[in-house]
């Protein structure tokens, strides 16, 4: 079992940018936790062309965010129009994702994709890395320069 997971926000970054962050990091497999995997400003970064050119490379592509996505539709999630984590991370659907993603984990070297480069406004860190720290995988951020932060438990962070 590899206990390591990234994750990557794409940000506006070219698609070569994206891809040498991923090489330097011997990552094979792009797991999509976008809601809607689409850009409006990098359309590389669309499911379709994104899938396509990640095969190219070498690397697999798997999209989740029906599952483990930080924006559901139902809006039993929210309060305020505010998502509150705890409640997504309790769903059927999400924990069935959870499961999936770690099943994901066995053979490869899994990030966890979003748009936002700075994780600490993504539900990857506040929802999915934390779940993921609760079952004892290692998660590291990786950033838009290419350095690695390592994920500490920020339950607090997901009270809002």
């Amino acid at each position: 079992m590899n206990t390591q997971i990234y994750t990557i926000g794409h940000n506006n970054h070219l698609f070569s940018h994206l891809l040498e962050l991923l090489q330097k990091h011997s990552i094979n497999m792009v797991v999509d936790v976008r809601s809607s995997p689409y850009s409006k400003y990098s359309s590389h970064f669309n499911k379709k062309p994104l899938e396509k050119a990640l095969e190219e490379a070498g690397i697999n592509y798997v999209y989740m965010g029906n599952k483990i996505g930080g924006k559901p539709k139902d809006k039993k999630f929210y309060h305020d129009d505010k998502l509150i984590y705890h409640r997504l991370e309790s769903d059927e659907k999400y924990q069935e994702g959870l499961k999936e993603l770690i099943f994901l984990t066995t053979d490869n070297t899994v990030v966890l994709l979003c748009s936002e480069e700075d994780p600490y406004r993504c539900h990857r860190h506040h929802l999915i890395s934390q779940s993921l720290l609760k079952k004892g995988y290692n998660i590291s951020h990786i950033r838009g320069d290419g350095s690695l932060e390592k994920v500490a438990n920020d339950y607090q962070a997901r009270l809002f």
